[in-house]
């Protein structure tokens, strides 16, 4: 009787040894991959899990500044204090766990893909680096979303932003469609041109920042973030089995590693270049656009940045302050004028009491 249950039991637990493994080798979770960062910017590889709601905090660590929670986490070690890389460059690639990029510096898995935004991070670097003007890009083609601080409204002007734009550059000289293998992907497909369309906005940022190289001369951190959902929606239209889908993926990989060694070498090796693949995002962002010609609209006219004015809790009591405090005042004056006016010098000035006394008294 004990024999059987025995191996039963070891039965049992061959089975389950192998769906696990199984499962283990079958599914890939999402990922966050370096491809490029400076030798003073040490990430470690290993397997350690990253939380997507902790990129912001990982992105200002690697710019060398500081953050409200302490980041417990292995793969980034500190380095050196007055060293810090010229630019941070985020490529977040929606509809995909992974891609084929064999020239990272290293890869980590990510757990809890929730959307976040790189706003903190650019918070801070227009506020510790006002004067330098930095150039600040947030830009996710699909949804045509566009942010901009400092020197990016100059250089990027002429960055087609919205799907319209986008597509009648594809019909111009030197778009991608004359330099890439299409293989089974269309020029004529809607979702085929969303995908294109988001890498010739990658393909014209880099022709952009080799136009302005003087972009990474200056002392100020650059900041960019990219969005893009393309293979999202070929994957939505043809199935992740798909050979257009299969195709994409190849041929965004390879444009993304030529993107991050031109962005590195641009910025003379001292750029961070991280690329985050995921399949789905747990729950949906809403963020409010901004067009390129809003840009040049300063509601803000003492600083050079197109912001609004920062909003203090303090400013209903300074406000009720100020208001009562002229309030009292007008009133103060107009009461004293009054009473100047109806005067009589004779009785209410002792000015002209003394001087009458001593007129008698000559």
């Amino acid at each position: 009787m004990s024999v059987k249950i025995s191996r039963r039991m070891e039965s049992v637990f061959t089975v389950t040894l192998t769906f696990y493994c199984l499962l283990t080798v079958g599914v890939h979770g999402d990922s966050f991959t370096v491809l490029q960062a400076p030798e003073f910017v040490s990430f470690q590889k290993g397997d350690w899990p990253v939380s997507g709601e902790k990129i912001p905090d990982l992105v200002a660590l690697t710019m060398g500044f500081s953050v409200q929670e302490d980041l417990s986490w292995p793969g980034l070690q500190a380095g050196p204090l007055f060293q810090r890389p010229r630019a941070n460059v985020l490529v977040v690639v929606r509809g995909v766990d992974s891609l084929a990029l064999p020239q990272s510096v290293a890869s980590y898995p990510l757990e809890n893909p929730v959307p976040f935004t790189l706003d903190s991070v650019a918070e801070t670097v227009h506020s510790l680096f006002a004067e330098d003007t930095p150039v600040v890009l947030q830009l996710a083609p699909s949804e045509e979303r566009l942010y901009m601080l400092g020197k990016a409204n100059a250089v990027f002007e002429d960055l087609p932003v919205t799907l319209q734009q986008i597509r009648a550059r594809l019909s111009q000289d030197g778009s991608v469609l004359s330099s890439l293998p299409l293989n089974s992907l269309s020029r004529n497909a809607e979702a085929d041109l969303l995908f294109l369309s988001e890498v010739q906005v990658l393909h014209d940022i880099t022709a952009l920042l080799q136009r302005h190289r003087h972009l990474a001369k200056d002392h100020s951190p650059d900041l960019y973030s990219l969005e893009l959902s393309g293979l999202e929606e070929l994957s939505r239209l043809y199935g992740p089995d798909s050979p257009q889908y299969r195709d994409a993926t190849a041929l965004l990989a390879s444009v993304l590693q030529k993107f991050g060694q031109d962005v590195y070498g641009l910025y003379g090796n001292s750029s961070v270049v991280e690329v985050v693949t995921v399949k789905a995002f747990e729950a949906p962002l809403t963020r409010k656009s901004r067009s390129i010609l809003e840009s040049r609209q300063i509601s803000n006219p003492g600083s050079p940045y197109n912001l609004a004015y920062k909003y203090n809790f303090e400013y209903a009591v300074v406000f009720n302050i100020v208001l009562w405090l002229m309030i009292v005042l007008a009133l103060a004056v107009i009461v004293i004028a009054y009473n100047l006016w109806n005067m009589d010098p004779g009785y209410d000035s002792i000015i002209y009491r003394m001087t009458n006394q001593k007129i008698r008294m000559d």
